[in-house]
């Protein structure tokens, strides 16, 4: 992969500037760098889905490119093929076999002339059938379905009855079978157990192209890669350093110096140039032509210097209440629903529990049994077949979506709050308070990092005064500093909190006490084991 002069920005603000960088065509590359550095946008600009200010990036003629985004948007068509039939068609056989077929029907009355044409025409797409694997391609496959661990029913299912996570194990999977010359894979982990995360790793090790990965997730850096590329947010730059993430690690401290050292310098430099500038400016003959040389000098300077800007802040969260609940905020009495109602099978099925004032709630289970379907029951956005959801008389529901589906991804930040009574200085603040700075606040929600539109749906969250909060896995898309942050708030939240979430470390200090485990209903006693139990079931069955 070779980058040319490339410049990328979201309107005054600028990611990254003149990058020019040779990465040899099979290495494993780790993308680093902070929250908002350009790391998915790179990626992006590799897949030619979004376009670079200037500059290009080239790969090798004819390459191939396949792409896992941290979040499965259109990756996985909303059709009712099976999900065999849709890792199959990753690779174009079925296709080449009939294009075959035909070509031997039409050599029965073809003439001499015709017959050079498609005898031609056969050995091209038999080529194709070779580069393709036509003989092990399925075997291939049916290794990749057993080490992502995808069993027989999910095979069988639709594509348009998967839940998130089983969309996200369906597509890691079908990009692995699909043979693209580079990899891009962005928080490939987010839905794999241990044993999965092991064979993954394995593949990549093993694999004969370019792979480039985002991941907070350290040891799999260090497993497959060879190279890191750090997106140095502040100087605006790219930095390859050779070795995997802990080597990285190791020589950043050492770039880090350098680069503290060249400040110093730089420093230095612009207060003697000063100094001397105001020293002689309003003299005449050579001392003042000397001033005017020195002019010229820090003017250069100033224009090259490096600016850290200021040590790169954390999100301060708050979640205040307007007013206090009653002592019984929420109640849900013998609930049913289904999404098909022809069928017999309901997803919420004569669901009884309730919430007192200022509890901490946590609902687990395995993917597809209705988690999110009951927090949207909760808030309205669902209606029950059966049953009954009551709201104390000074009930405020605050909801934060799993994939921030109450963002409206065509207007911008500021936007987004115009249904909040707050002014512009306030507001202005509160963002700030989430890292949004300046113009930050006119980027379009579609162009900022998932991580990004989480602390956007956490603003908008903090906000609302709700004294009940529904959290839909608040803590997907944030790294590790920014999940301790919103950990310690929700803890020291004073309202009661009704979860959904498998991030063992989250929720361990919440003080929960109670857990709805779905479908049965049951609810039992909090404990860590009980959330990896569902942790590491839901990433192996992704059900």
């Amino acid at each position: 992969m070779q980058i040319k002069n490339l410049s990328m920005s979201f309107g005054t603000q600028e990611l990254f500037e003149n990058i020019n960088l040779n990465i040899p065509d099979n290495d494993k590359v780790g993308i680093v760098g902070v929250n908002g550095a350009g790391k998915s946008t790179f990626l992006k600009i590799i897949m030619g889905k979004i376009e670079a200010d200037t500059g290009k990036i080239i790969l090798k003629n004819g390459a191939r490119v396949g792409y896992l985004p941290q979040v499965i948007d259109d990756e996985i068509p909303s059709t009712n093929i099976s999900v065999f039939d849709f890792l199959l068609s990753a690779r174009p056989i079925d296709e080449l076999n009939m294009k075959l077929q035909q070509i031997y029907e039409e050599l029965a009355t073809a003439n001499e002339n015709e017959l050079n044409k498609l005898y031609k025409e056969m050995d091209k797409i038999n080529k194709k059938l070779d580069y393709w694997e036509v003989y092990t391609a399925e075997s291939t496959l049916l290794k990749i379905i057993d080490g992502m661990n995808i069993d027989d029913k999910l095979l069988e299912q639709p594509l348009n009855t998967l839940s998130g996570g089983q969309k996200s194990k369906v597509a890691f999977a079908r990009l692995l079978y699909s043979m693209p010359e580079f990899i891009l894979l962005d928080e490939p982990t987010n839905h794999l157990d241990k044993e999965t995360k092991e064979y993954v790793i394995n593949f990549i090790k093993g694999y004969n192209g370019g792979v480039y990965v985002i991941s907070h997730d350290t040891d799999f850096l260090n497993e497959v890669t060879t190279k890191i590329l750090f997106l140095d947010k502040r100087l605006k730059t790219f930095k390859l350093f050779d070795g995997n993430y802990d080597h990285f690690k190791r020589l950043s401290e050492e770039y880090e110096l350098a680069i503290q050292k060249e400040v110093e310098k730089q420093n230095k430099e612009e207060e003697k140039l000063r100094t001397l500038i105001n020293k002689y400016s309003s003299s005449s003959g050579k001392r003042k032509r000397m001033a005017q040389d020195r002019e010229k000098k820090l003017e250069k300077l100033l224009s090259e210097k490096i600016d850290l800007g200021s040590k790169l802040k954390q999100a301060k969260v708050e979640m205040n209440m307007n007013r206090e609940s009653t002592n019984n905020p929420l109640i849900v009495k013998n609930l049913f629903f289904k999404y098909n109602k022809e069928s017999e099978k309901n997803i919420i099925n004569d669901l009884t529990f309730s919430l007192a004032k200022s509890e901490k709630f946590l609902i687990v289970g395995e993917n597809g049994v209705g988690k999110s379907t009951l927090l949207k029951l909760i808030i309205g956005q669902l209606h029950p077949d059966k049953g009954e959801i009551i709201l104390g008389q000074r009930t405020d529901l605050g909801y934060y979506a799993q994939e921030h589906e109450l963002l409206d991804n065509n207007k911008n930040i500021i936007d987004n709050f115009s249904d909040c009574d707050i002014s512009i200085r306030n507001l202005r603040n509160v963002l700030g308070r989430f890292l949004f700075y300046g113009d930050d606040v006119y980027k379009k929600v579609s162009v900022l990092s998932p991580g990004e539109r989480s602390r956007v749906a956490l603003a908008k969250l903090s906000l609302q005064g709700a004294n009940v909060l529904i959290l839909d896995e608040p803590t997907n898309h944030l790294d590790p500093e920014t999940q301790a942050i919103i950990a310690e708030t929700f803890k020291t939240f004073k309202g009661t909190m009704l979860v959904v979430s498998h991030n063992p470390d989250f929720v361990d200090n919440l003080g929960i006490e109670r857990v709805l485990i779905l479908p049965s209903g049951k609810i039992d006693y909090y404990s860590r084991e009980l959330v990896e139990h569902y942790h590491n079931l839901n990433n192996k069955k992704q059900n």
